[in-house]
């Protein structure tokens, strides 16, 4: 229930995020024209207000009933406070921001901006003589931008959103020249003669870059390939024509391989009992050299079960730490990932 809440409350607040910033692309283009705007409401407020205030009277009002109009029954307020002096409108006519009664309604499924002079949901009367200050005097172009605002408003906020997303999470890539370890390759591109280890340097003389999301694709499509092996013998690999298709049933082309560095140790598994910390970077388990996760999962099961030596980089050391993974080859810890390597 509690999780159901939050949940409920997040979508909420984010609703009403979402709508203030739609009517407020409506307000604000009414207001650069000149068009006066009776109220600018966060969600929905029939019969009833949580919070009303009036720029003119500097008057806020808590859980305020609506009056009737037709009845000439006045709005009636539980609380009511003034926070400054009031402000007539002005005998020329013009508008302001004064001029709008700002509120919080109880239902929160939106809200709305009430445009003086547009026949709306907020508004299904209208007086017969034309004011300078209603929507329904301004020219076409200008009632256009009014009614378009809302829009405009979400989708540049849409590219603030993407933009800070980009900004803070953005793509990040590892440059070929830190990947020590190489990649791993599918079956199908270690029959054309890739091995994994290996790293890319060329697609047909053409140096190739991390940075460049296409890197694969130029290497799947070149003539030739040149690669890096143990470090430093450089291979060229001569690409089938049809080597695209053969790749279809795989799931992949190469993927970068993983160091095992341990980032979290989970209580009371093989790992925390044994001894091992975060930040170790595992080497070997055993006699078999673990480069990447790829040798570390099999070296494991291998010794599922039983006690075994793992060689473990700490501090610019090698130490050895007997450990016992568990039946199923678990130690329990949790993989750095490779970008923080």
């Amino acid at each position: 229930m509690e999780s159901f809440l939050i949940k409920a409350l997040q979508f909420i607040i984010a609703l009403a995020f979402l709508v203030i910033i739609h009517e407020f692309g409506h307000y604000i283009f009414a207001r650069i024209f000149g068009i006066k705007v009776d109220k600018f409401y966060m969600f929905f407020n029939p019969k009833f207000s949580l919070l009303r205030y009036n720029p003119r009277t500097n008057k806020i009002g808590l859980f305020v009933r609506q009056g009737d109009e037709e009845n000439n029954t006045p709005d009636k307020a539980a609380v009511t406070f003034t926070i400054g002096k009031e402000h007539p409108a002005p005998s020329n006519g013009k508008t302001s921001w004064r001029d709008t009664i700002y509120g919080i309604g109880w239902v929160p499924l939106g809200g709305y901006c009430a445009i003086n002079g547009m026949i709306d949901e907020t508004n299904q009367k209208m007086s017969e003589e034309e004011k300078p200050w209603e929507f329904r005097t301004k020219p076409a172009w200008q009632r256009l931008l009014v009614m378009f605002g809302g829009v405009l408003f979400n989708f540049i906020l849409a590219i603030l959103i993407y933009a800070g997303i980009a900004a803070n999470w953005g793509a990040k890539y590892i440059p070929f020249e830190v990947a020590t370890e190489g990649f791993d390759f599918v079956p199908a591109a270690q029959k054309a003669g890739f091995r994994n280890g290996d790293i890319p340097l060329m697609a047909d003389g053409v140096k190739l870059d991390a940075a460049d999301g296409d890197y694969m694709l130029k290497m799947v499509e070149a003539k030739e390939v040149t690669m890096l092996r143990n470090g430093k013998d450089t291979v060229t690999i001569a690409i089938p024509k049809d080597f695209i298709f053969r790749l279809n049933d795989e799931k992949g082309f190469m993927a970068y391989r993983l160091p095992v560095y341990i980032d979290r140790l989970v209580p009371g598994e093989a790992a925390a009992k044994a001894g091992l910390l975060e930040g170790d970077h595992i080497v070997a388990v055993g006699d078999t050299p673990t480069p990447s996760y790829t040798e570390l999962t099999p070296a494991l099961v291998a010794n599922a079960g039983k006690e075994v030596d793992l060689t473990v980089e700490r501090d610019g050391n090698r130490v050895t730490v007997p450990v016992t993974p568990n039946e199923f080859g678990k130690l329990g810890f949790q993989l750095r990932p490779i970008t923080d390597v």
